[in-house]
């Protein structure tokens, strides 16, 4: 991904953040280059899931808006090949309301996902949300002062080094998996609203619905539960929130 320069500067213009827009329909594609190069976005265009890769392999890009209908290649399979290789922020765009596109979108590692129609104001917002929130989470990756570790029942968390070890063995979760089950094992015994969760994960500008904590959960579940269908650690609180409910590990 590119260097952004930090700060402000009159001497130095703010170095603008390159997007690449997958959208196959003209309309969206004339509307949303001239707004977003107003509001201070370099777009590239990639009409198909095929060229998108294409141009996510030859250029470097800050953030993704991906279409989710998309000729030769899906919006799904783009979103999955390049997350097996970036963390470039991905947001997924779709015509369909259904929960099961939203969902599975999340769940291949979207970072978020709105839905046609839309206005370009809510577009731009969470753009900068998102990005927001990966600058914030790279400087708190990076920090490796110290050596904290939080260990309880079968889970064990080494926060500076961010490795989450289950039952004697690594596993791997994601950023925002990791801090989702950090803040749970850290307030372990309390129930966490699921507002007090996206605040603290997602940031307090965050303007998608709750499916997104959701996704995160099972996919949590999925990697330290014996049976995640039956959670014995991580439970729900109906219409409350979450609790994480190992018991500290004991010789």
């Amino acid at each position: 991904m590119s260097e952004k320069k930090k700060g402000k500067s009159q001497a130095i213009p703010q170095a603008r953040i390159s997007v690449l827009l997958v959208e196959d329909e003209e309309s969206f594609v004339d509307a949303l280059q001239i707004g977003l190069t107003s509001e201070g976005f370099d777009v590239t265009i990639a009409r198909d899931g095929v060229e998108a890769l294409q141009e996510f392999d030859e250029g470097s890009f800050d953030l993704i808006l991906l279409d989710m209908m998309l000729p030769r290649l899906s919006g799904l399979d783009v979103c999955r090949t390049i997350r097996g290789q970036s963390d470039v922020p991905i947001i997924m765009v779709t015509a369909k309301s259904e929960e099961i596109d939203t969902v599975v979108a999340l769940e291949i590692g979207a970072d978020d996902y709105v839905t046609k129609p839309y206005r370009l104001r809510e577009l731009v917002a969470r753009m900068r949300a998102v990005l927001r929130r990966q600058a914030a989470e790279g400087v708190a990756s990076g920090d490796e002062d110290g050596f904290e570790v939080i260990e309880l029942g079968d889970v064990r968390l080494e926060l500076d080094r961010r490795r989450a070890i289950v039952r004697g063995e690594e596993v791997h979760l994601r950023r925002k998996e990791f801090d989702l089950l950090a803040i749970l094992m850290e307030n372990a015994g309390r129930v966490l609203t699921r507002e007090v969760l996206i605040d603290r994960i997602w940031g307090s500008d965050y303007i998608g619905d709750t499916k997104t904590l959701d996704v995160h959960v099972k996919r949590v579940r999925t990697t330290i539960e014996a049976d995640p269908k039956s959670p014995l650690m991580l439970t729900t609180i109906r219409g409350v929130g979450y609790r994480f409910d190992g018991k500290p590990k004991t010789d």
